[in-house]
């Protein structure tokens, strides 16, 4: 398999330090999908689950790409509901579970990457998106399609279209619980700024007005307006006299959608979610766009009055050079990144950008449950980002993963992990010491669900000043959990793909079993989706987990209509889903994106440890 944008970096060190202004996708590579009947590859033989198919979720309908029409362009269509897949991969051999004799434990809903975007900030590369056309020379190498996407301008609408198609629905479907709670993984915002910061608040709130807008609110300033028009960009308003079609519409297909530009800065009402919501800390929250720690030249860039268009590199500077100038830290080398030329738009002091202290304090300024979300006193206090609650006999974990001082990839600091181990002990009558023997403990049992933005895959991330103690690696964590039969789940985000991953205990280990790794799909990305997760006891020696993927509230097509945030929604759905950089790549992971069947709606199964028999 063809190596994706983040494998690329592996190979390329343009790519490394680049990465820093542009990716926010994980190393996970493009999966092809499969066709529904596909069933898992390890593990006893799946079957479908008994679970009904309320209205609302993908197992009564999914959406999926249609026909490719005009330059490949392909609309949504509704394809057939997907029954839950049972995986016991960490189970074998076990039971078919009584529904009437199971006991639901919770029933939560996971929102990630939401990535709610102020599109016309001055603290935007968009000028890189280009570069990773298939028509440029570095293409292959350069992970810059994250850098601009033509359905960026929508994300506070997708988010309202989630938010509402999660209040009708308001119960698992597998189990009937009310939904206990919603948590966000992280990149809840896409450039950690003020602005973004109050419209995912907001929206998830609800009871108020949310503008998308920022700079002057009577026009949009942006890379797709007709001001410094070009041809790499979508322009939905259409062609300007004396240009040449824009790439999307002119080559791939895209439509013209007369007054969007106007329509997605248009303020709408909130509807907030039903059930409290907590969160989580992404790399887009904490660093910005998602990879550099926030410097004075930045800062003073989000706040200013200019917005650059494109790169001005002096003869002998290539994107190679500039990107080992940005990776070695060098100062000059962001200045030159930003030097290229500009367009006067209108200064907004709410663009500035937020550290990790200010974000933890802004969800306290909240009309939602619980205040703060999660962050506690305690946090304000430390600056930190990580916490616990507790739903009945599950205790949640929420960590943050992001690494301070720079990239996209996650990582704990050695205090955090300490406070992990704790936490664990805490909520364990009995776990293996490092030697895989049982040990007795004191703690009062609690069935363990850990939430964070970063997958175990993508927590690789060692950068550290001269003198600071080493980051903690996923292997280390996972090594951790492995030895508390009290961890069931790890839900997370940031890879933007569904994907669902058994962690087994060694062969031959005291204590049989693992735990489950639930991956969701973003809300920016094709194919915009959450997910609905339903724990049970079934009293027979398993504990199930319910996974069932969740589309927005808006229509498979807009119908031509901007005039509200579903039909919105739905446009920006289907440009997502036309992602021409992605199109193009020997290994198209557009589609992909979806997951296999087995990665989308499932019953997993694992051993319950014995004190809940």
């Amino acid at each position: 398999m063809k190596p994706n944008r983040r494998d690329l970096l592996k190979y390329s060190a343009a790519g490394a330090a680049l990465v820093g202004v542009a990716a926010c996708t994980d190393d996970a590579k493009a999966k092809p999908d499969k066709k529904q009947t596909d069933a898992p590859k390890s593990g006893d033989p799946a079957r479908k689950s008994d679970a009904a198919a309320p209205a609302g979720t993908t197992l009564e309908r999914t959406l999926v790409l249609g026909p490719p029409g005009a330059g490949g362009y392909r609309k949504i269509v509704a394809g057939p509901g997907e029954p839950h897949m049972v995986r016991a991969e960490l189970s074998p051999g076990a039971p078919a579970a009584d529904k009437g004799t199971r006991k639901s434990l919770v029933a939560f809903t996971q929102l990630t990457d939401i990535h709610i975007q102020d599109s016309q900030s001055t603290a935007r590369v968009d000028f890189l998106d280009r570069h990773s056309d298939a028509d440029q020379p570095l293409a292959k190498l350069l992970p810059f399609q994250s850098s601009h996407r033509p359905q960026e301008a929508l994300t506070a609408q997708i988010a309202e279209a989630m938010v509402q198609s999660l209040n009708r629905i308001g119960k698992g479907p597998a189990l009937g619980q009310p939904l206990a709670f919603t948590i966000c993984t992280g990149d809840n915002t896409d450039n950690i700024q003020f602005n973004e910061l109050r419209w995912y608040i907001d929206v998830l709130d609800g009871g108020k007005k949310v503008t998308p807008d920022s700079g002057d609110k009577n026009k949009y300033e942006g890379p797709m307006d007709a001001v410094a028009y070009n041809e790499r960009y979508w322009h939905p308003e259409g062609t300007p006299a004396g240009q040449k079609d824009d790439l999307p519409r002119g080559k791939f297909g895209y439509p013209t959608v007369p007054g969007l530009l106007d329509a997605c800065r248009r303020p709408f009402d909130a509807t907030g979610l039903k059930t409290p919501w907590y969160t989580a800390y992404g790399n887009h929250d904490g660093l910005v766009q998602g990879n550099l720690p926030v410097s004075e030249l930045l800062s003073r860039i989000a706040v200013g009055d200019e917005k650059v268009l494109d790169l001005a590199l002096p003869t002998g500077q290539t994107i190679a050079t500039l990107g080992l100038g940005l990776q070695e830290g060098k100062p000059d080398a962001l200045a030159l990144l930003l030097a290229g030329p500009k367009r006067k738009v209108t200064a907004d002091p709410d663009r500035r950008l937020v550290d990790r202290a200010e974000t933890i304090k802004e969800h306290f300024n909240t009309t939602g449950l619980p205040k703060g979300h999660g962050f506690t006193q305690q946090n304000i206090d430390q600056t930190t980002a990580y916490y616990t609650f507790d739903q009945g006999s599950v205790r949640c974990l929420v960590l943050d993963t992001v690494n301070q001082y720079g990239k996209d990839s996650g990582c704990l600091d050695p205090t955090q992990f300490a406070w992990l181990q704790d936490q664990l002990v805490k909520g364990s009558s009995s776990y293996l010491d490092e030697a895989g023997k049982v040990v007795q403990g004191t703690g009062q049992d609690k069935l363990f669900v850990l939430f964070s933005h970063h997958t175990i895959g993508t927590l690789t991330n060692k950068t550290v000043p001269k003198g600071q103690p080493a980051r903690i690696l996923g292997p280390q964590v996972l090594a951790l959990l492995l030895r508390f039969p009290n961890v069931i789940l790890w839900v997370n985000g940031h890879t933007h793909d569904n994907n669902v991953k058994p962690y087994p205990r060694p062969a031959g280990s005291a204590v049989p079993g693992g735990f489950w790794e639930i991956n969701t799909a973003s809300h920016i990305d094709w194919p915009s989706q959450a997910r609905i997760v339903e724990i049970a006891d079934n009293r027979n020696g398993t504990v199930s987990i319910f996974g069932t993927i969740v589309d927005s509230a808006g229509p498979e097509s807009h119908g031509g209509k901007v005039d509200n945030p579903l039909a919105l929604a739905a446009l920006a759905r289907e440009l997502a889903g036309n992602d021409w950089q992605e199109r193009e790549r020997p290994d198209p992971k557009v589609d992909g994106r979806r997951g296999r069947v087995e990665d989308r709606n499932v019953e997993l199964l694992v051993p319950a440890p014995g004190w809940l028999k």
